[in-house]
């Protein structure tokens, strides 16, 4: 303390110095203490600063935690995270830009997900920032930030018009400065939010860590749209083409018949494509050769709608494939806004068009065609799976009419398929019923009339519908795996029929059998002979295994080696139906055959047709030059007999003589053989 110089006690000399000294150091003292609690006091000030902004960071970390666990989607989410920063940031205008494209061609897509302070519903930035807006990488504020993943900020009054898209607008709005971040997955822009400001202070470091953490979170809610999506997509598609599976095709099917319900003039027609001969294909080549045509062949039915303007043209359907696949080689194709039938078989015949083009699978061209089935709306169908079902059938139709070709569905066909199934069905159960039953044709010898042997035929006794013609039901047994069984059952009980009628009439009769080439081409055929030999004990000559040309052209090298074990086992082999196959000669002279069977067609008729006559000619002198026995099937006429004497058929059979007769029918016509007369 400075003391007044009228104090009364005030000292001079020495005592003066030293006090003098006292009290400059007490001020010092003072000075520094009061610098100590300024100092403390600023501390405490940033340090309340300072946690207070944590504090709100970690505030808006927490908001944007919640936008994108509870948001409802994207969009929700991004709105919410656009409103949390702008409030946080003091930034008046936000907006989301999203990442398009496909790789390598990407571009920033402006949405409509933005936040207004001023105008919520109407603000600025909808003269700012359009939806129909599109920036390259590079080009405009977001467009640097997309393709530098880093944050970014811009003052306006120093941009070049020429770099922000939008300059004038957004500087005569009032804002001095710009700013825009990265969402990101990993490495990868999914999206840029950007936003604008009227202070042109530049962020500062801290807020520029806080919007790349940020936008590493909100790419979280991106990663799991995208694995949500990739989830239904794989739901909904073939994982080898990437075409819309059946569930998939289902769904649409049922828009387009509830849209139907609705406008009575909006048709629609499904096309049923099966690729004919793939599972050769699939079985020569491998495998993935097969899958190799699998997806060419998808990318060509796609490639085929998109020339022809065919993509679905409801606006509920345009991002889904039209082209879907419902697995193996079945593909089916829907077309919307079909006005009339014309129109599918275009489509129909363009599709056929583009399959019939040479595939190049391992090295090799590789040619294949197409059946199609087709079943229109128009038809008024109430349920999905029944247009479906009759495309189906509608192709089934194709495929049996030859392949390479359209059919289009009529209900008949849909009739003639439940008889089918129930035909199926029937015939299951009639071997173990009982219903299947021999009928025998006699093989009579031309010069003189007698009965050398007898053809087995199958016939069917239905317990409703009575005898079933085998015109009927033959293929349905063949195609079902059915004649195996059948089969065998037919050998063994003609076997034994014949054993009965050589112990009782003539040891030298023969009997025919026929074998489908089913049976030709499995394994089981000399084994069921063998056992049919056995059981009934009959000499192995007297048993004739009949196959049409087709049957053993199919896989001439198999045929020779079934041949050889069933010539081995003694029996005798005849050619049916020679003529209307495709016999290669060369082939004919190495099969060990017996017996050749001239078709019923040249037979019919042979004494008003010179070509027939010279046909059957022909035959004869081929089969005596090899060795052969030759049966004339059909034989319907006392003319048609002479001919055939007169060129010397060996064998004839046909109406002229007998019809198919039962067994005891066919007894007595040997009894009356044996006692000297004819029937």
């Amino acid at each position: 303390m400075r003391l007044p110089r009228s104090f009364p006690g005030a000292m001079t000399g020495p005592v003066k110095v030293v006090l003098d000294a006292e009290i400059a150091r007490l001020e010092r003292r003072v000075r520094r203490e009061a610098a100590a609690r300024l100092e403390a006091e600023a501390i405490a000030e940033r340090g309340l600063r300072d946690l207070f902004k944590r504090q709100q960071d970690i505030a808006l970390l927490e908001c944007m935690a919640v936008a994108a666990n509870e948001a409802d989607g994207v969009n929700d989410a991004m709105g919410r995270a656009l409103e949390a920063m702008c409030r946080y940031a003091g930034w008046p205008l936000g907006h989301l830009w999203l990442v398009a494209g496909r790789e390598g061609r990407e571009r920033l897509d402006s949405t409509g997900i933005r936040y207004d302070a001023s105008a919520p519903d109407r603000g600025p930035v909808g003269d700012l920032r359009t939806e129909a807006e599109l920036l390259a990488p590079g080009a405009g504020l977001p467009g640097r930030v997309m393709r530098s993943g880093q944050p970014a900020w811009v003052a306006t009054d120093a941009a070049d018009p020429a770099d922000i898209p939008g300059l004038p607008a957004i500087v005569g709005a009032g804002f001095a400065s710009m700013f825009a971040f990265p969402v990101m997955i990993a490495s990868e822009v999914v999206a840029v939010l950007e936003f604008f400001s009227r202070e042109r202070q530049p962020p500062e470091e801290s807020l520029l860590r806080l919007m790349v953490q940020i936008g590493t979170q909100l790419g979280r809610v991106f990663e799991r749209r995208r694995a949500r999506d990739k989830l239904l997509h794989d739901a909904l598609h073939d994982p080898l083409t990437q075409l819309g599976n059946r569930k998939l095709l289902v769904d649409r099917l049922e828009h387009l018949l509830q849209r139907a319900r609705r406008k009575l003039d909006n048709h629609f027609a499904v096309l049923f494509v099966d690729l004919d001969r793939f599972k050769s294909i699939n079985d020569g080549l491998g495998h993935q050769s097969g899958d190799r045509l699998i997806i060419a062949a998808a990318q060509r039915l796609s490639a085929c709608l998109r020339q022809t303007d065919l993509v679905v043209r409801d606006r509920a359907l345009a991002r889904e494939h039209m082209v879907a696949r419902l697995g193996g080689d079945e593909f089916v194709i829907l077309l919307d806004q079909m006005a009339s039938a014309e129109s599918a078989i275009v489509v129909a015949e363009r599709i056929m068009g583009a399959l019939a083009e040479p595939f190049d699978l391992a090295d090799q061209r590789v040619f294949v065609t197409a059946s199609v089935g087709i079943a229109l709306s128009a038809s008024g169908y109430a349920d999905v799976e029944d247009i479906l079902r009759d495309a189906d059938i509608a192709m089934y139709h194709a495929k049996q009419a030859g392949r390479a070709r359209w059919v289009m569905f009529d209900q008949g066909m849909q009739l003639a398929a439940v008889r089918r199934l129930q035909l199926e069905a029937d015939l299951r159960d009639a071997m173990a019923r009982q219903q299947f039953f021999l009928h025998f044709q006699p093989i009579v010898a031309p010069r003189d009339g007698r009965v050398r042997g007898f053809e087995a035929l199958l016939r069917w006794r239905h317990p409703v519908d009575g005898i079933v013609p085998p015109g009927e039901f033959i293929h349905v047994v063949e195609e079902t795996g059915l004649i195996e069984p059948i089969g065998a059952w037919v050998l063994g009980e003609a076997c034994r029929q014949l054993r009965e009628w050589q112990r009782t009439y003539d040891p030298q009769l023969s009997m025919s059998v026929n074998v489908s080439a089913v049976q030709f081409a499995s394994g089981d055929l000399v084994d069921v002979v063998t056992r049919a030999l056995a059981e009934t004990g009959i000499a192995p000559a007297s048993l004739k295994l009949e196959l049409t040309e087709s049957a053993v052209m199919a896989d001439a090298e198999h045929a020779l080696a079934m041949f050889a074990e069933l010539k081995a086992l003694g029996v005798l082999v005849s050619l049916d139906d020679f003529g209307t196959g495709y016999s290669s000669l060369s082939y004919l002279r190495r099969l060990p055959i017996d017996t050749l069977k001239i078709d019923r067609s040249f037979v019919s008729k042979l004494d008003c047709f010179d070509d027939k006559r010279q046909i059957v000619e022909v035959v004869l002198k081929l089969a005596r030059a090899l060795g052969l026995v030759v049966v004339a099937e059909g034989v319907e006429t006392e003319a048609e007999l002479a001919l055939l004497r007169e060129m010397g058929s060996d064998l004839v059979q046909g109406y002229y003589y007998y019809r198919p007769l039962a067994p005891e029918d066919a007894a007595r016509a040997l009894a009356a053989q044996g006692a000297g007369t004819m029937c």
